[in-house]
């Protein structure tokens, strides 16, 4: 599409108009020249044969017009005439008798053509008495040939005839050089031509060209450059005109330039979305932070209705048209993740003077982390609240009773004290677990790596539940794959996990069943141990928020069996400061399986 516009610019047409005046001419000239030079020297070739063939038959009639011996003595010494004096490089001449048997030949490759009979046509005519014989011929090998045959005649009789034939090989590698160097000399002449060809037409076009590029440039925006003045003729004048209009254009739109370019850059690096809309609430711009919070391409909700692309309820909707609505919280769901994003708008009405409301403003707030912090904050407080609350009442209501009297019966008074000594050690457990938690999260609580045989620790982990197994008849199994023998971790810590875990299966597996702690390499060379049980299992609906704070499957009875719902929570904080995961495995009434990873390599450190 380029080439087809380029031939049709006035430079192309002036050059292409120049290029092939010169290459006519110069093609008439060299047709001339190439065929009187063909001319010229086939003739000149054939004429140096025929007078070699002529000189040849001279000295040949003297020495085939005596007696035979005489004779014989004549045919050797004109043989050697013939190959010293007359031997040219791709050339045969043969010296025949009467009959037309090759007496002598030039190329002794030939040699066994002597005695032969030649029976060519120039041959048969030549001893017919025909002088001017000759033609042109192409041979086997397909190289074209020049022959030549003169009679011999001896006082009035024709004794012989001379034949050669010449290679003209040569002559058309000459007239190949001359065509090469005529071919050489049009191309160099159509390069000159195409050069000074482009030079004219530069002078012609330049001055257009620069115009049009200036004009170009000025439709799209850029006033920095001016049109050079070629002359004082017209070309000059339009420049000139160019010019000014030029100067006046970017004097009327720098300023506007400048504030669009301010305000482009503070939409761009908000970190608030903006979108601004027209006073029919149709989207005319919106900034790229926004089209992050509501998983959109930009430019692709241009004209759009706001309260649409926001999914405003109609109360809002109308709220919106009237330039009454201040704010409103969005739940944005995007299409990558399932968790919704929360997102505050504030809505600002733009007023132009004597117009009024001219279109809104709206600023998008992303407050999905401040939220989920608010509800988690509010969450704990009153997961925590609930957890203090009853123990703390419970031990009001017996140090109450104690008060009323209870005192006075000793075994009443025990049994009272000992509920109390409970509770009290309940919310130590609890607070204890807080404060662990919370230097956890605060990364003060460091860990303190040791070489650890993984078969003793596991084995160490049965034994210490060893008495409570044997009460409920629960068996344990402990199976540490071959290949593992020691790692690095902390010892305390990890002992917490499993003794946390142990204790939940305890608590959640009937009589005569079992618990099996396992320890194997993973796909990813990493430490997975496991610590699954026979119990009743947790429902699929509480796997989701099991390592929550303060979660219970089935709260009363954690809570009757001294649990703080904070175990697993450590597990996982415990876990995650040594690299690794935790996850969860269960079906309602066959058990569950616990399964937490560690690396096997520290940086300094040693691997299994």
């Amino acid at each position: 599409m380029k080439i087809a516009s380029f031939f049709r610019t006035i430079q192309a047409k002036l050059i292409i108009v120049y290029m092939l005046l010169i290459l006519i001419a110069m093609q008439l000239i060299g047709v001339y020249f190439v065929s009187a030079m063909k001319n010229s020297l086939t003739s000149n070739f054939t004429k140096d044969l025929q007078e070699q063939a002529e000189l040849l038959s001279v000295m040949a009639a003297d020495k085939l017009g005596g007696d035979f011996d005489a004779g014989k003595n004549s045919v050797e010494s004109l043989g050697v005439i013939v190959n010293n004096l007359f031997n040219l490089s791709g050339v045969e001449i043969q010296v025949l008798d009467a009959n037309g048997k090759v007496l002598i030949t030039s190329l002794s490759a030939h040699a066994s053509y002597i005695g032969r009979k030649n029976t060519q046509t120039v041959v048969s005519r030549a001893l017919q008495g025909i002088s001017d014989n000759e033609e042109y011929m192409i041979d086997e090998d397909n190289e074209r040939k020049r022959v030549v045959a003169k009679p011999v005649v001896s006082n009035g009789k024709i004794v012989g005839a001379i034949y050669i034939v010449a290679s003209m090989s040569e002559l058309h590698d000459t007239m190949g050089r001359v065509n090469n160097i005529f071919i050489s000399g049009i191309l160099i002449a159509l390069g000159l031509t195409a050069v000074l060809g482009v030079i004219l037409a530069h002078t012609i076009t330049q001055p257009i060209i620069e115009l049009t590029r200036h004009a170009k440039a000025v439709a799209e925006g850029s006033f920095d450059q001016k049109m050079p003045i070629f002359g004082k003729d017209e070309i000059g004048q339009l420049s000139e005109a160019f010019n000014y209009m030029t100067s006046r254009l970017q004097e009327a739109l720098l300023q506007n330039e400048e504030e669009k370019e301010k305000l482009a850059s503070i939409l761009t690096n908000m970190s608030d979305g903006v979108i601004a809309t027209d006073e029919a609430g149709h989207i005319i711009l919106m900034n790229r932070r926004a089209g992050e919070m509501l998983d959109l391409d930009e430019d692709s909700v241009v004209t759009r209705d706001i309260t649409l692309l926001l999914r405003l309820d109609l109360e809002q909707a109308r709220a919106f048209t009237e330039g009454t609505i201040s704010t409103t919280l969005l739940e944005i769901n995007p299409e990558e993740t399932n968790e919704p994003n929360m997102v505050r708008v504030t809505f600002m009405p733009i007023y132009r003077r004597e117009f009024g409301i001219t279109g809104t403003i709206a600023v998008l707030q992303d407050v999905t982390e401040q939220e989920k912090l608010e509800a988690s904050r509010r969450e704990f407080v009153a997961n925590v609240s609930h957890e203090l609350r009853t123990p703390l009442t419970t031990i009001k209501s017996y140090t109450e009773a104690l008060d009323d009297g209870a005192l006075e019966e000793p075994q009443l008074a025990s049994r009272f004290v000992g509920v109390i000594q409970n509770e009290t050690e309940r919310m130590i457990r609890l607070v204890t677990d807080l404060l662990h938690l919370s230097r956890l999260d605060n990364k003060e609580s460091f860990l303190r790596k040791q070489m650890t045989d993984m078969f003793e620790m596991l084995e160490d982990v049965s034994d210490r539940f060893s008495f409570q197994m044997q009460q409920k008849q629960i068996q344990s199994e402990i199976t540490v794959e071959e290949k593992i023998h020691s790692a690095w971790l902390d010892r305390d810590q990890i002992d917490q996990v499993l003794d946390n875990l142990v204790s939940n299966s305890l608590k959640y597996t009937p009589e005569g069943g079992k618990i099996t702690l396992d320890a194997r390499l993973t796909e990813n060379h990493m430490i997975a141990i496991s610590v699954q049980d026979t119990g009743m299992g947790i429902p699929k609906k509480d796997l989701g928020r099991i390592f929550d704070r303060f979660y219970r499957v089935d709260k009363a009875r954690s809570r009757n069996m001294g649990g703080t719902g904070l175990g697993l929570s450590i597990a996982r904080e415990i876990v995650n400061a040594h690299g690794g995961t935790i996850s969860l495995q269960s079906e309602f009434g066959q058990g569950t399986k616990v399964t937490f990873t560690l690396l096997l390599q520290e940086e300094g450190g040693e691997t299994i």
